[in-house]
């Protein structure tokens, strides 16, 4: 799923928003993650934290009527390019969040969905595809294993 520039600086207006109640010069030390929430019917963008308070919001024009399909996998890859561009812009270093934390995909049910970017102290991990391939057969197979002796 392609984003136009005005849903792109959309959802970046709407992070910027959301992150602004945890600007350096507001809370000290607060523990929590940031939830995106995308709804695919009104291409609404809810961005929340682990107290569920809503801290943004946004429509998303591009995502209305989206394919039910793989409406979730192109938030994810939309999210995560905006994230990543925000993150090495610098947009997220200031932040009064403990760390770690993380930018967490979430569906209608508030079930997570996927890890879209995870801030450490020391580095930022930004979670690929590619790092997670093959993980649920290794799985599988450890524990297919371990059943078995």
């Amino acid at each position: 799923m392609k984003l136009s520039t005005s849903s792109h600086n959309s959802i970046v207006s709407a992070i910027r928003k959301a992150l602004q109640t945890y600007a350096s010069a507001g809370k000290a030390g607060c523990i929590t993650d940031i939830y995106l929430q995308p709804d695919m019917s009104s291409g609404k963008l809810t961005i929340f934290n682990d107290d569920e308070q809503t801290l943004a919001g946004t429509i998303v024009n591009d995502w209305c009527g989206a394919n039910p399909e793989d409406f979730y996998s192109g938030c994810e890859m939309n999210l995560k390019k905006v994230l990543n561009q925000m993150f090495k812009e610098g947009e997220l270093a200031s932040l009064s969040i403990v760390k770690p934390f993380s930018f967490v995909l979430v569906d209608d049910d508030k079930e997570t969905l996927a890890e879209l970017l995870i801030v450490d102290e020391e580095e930022t991990m930004f979670l690929s595809d590619e790092l997670l391939k093959g993980l649920d057969e290794e799985l599988n197979a450890f524990l297919k294993d371990l059943l078995e002796k």
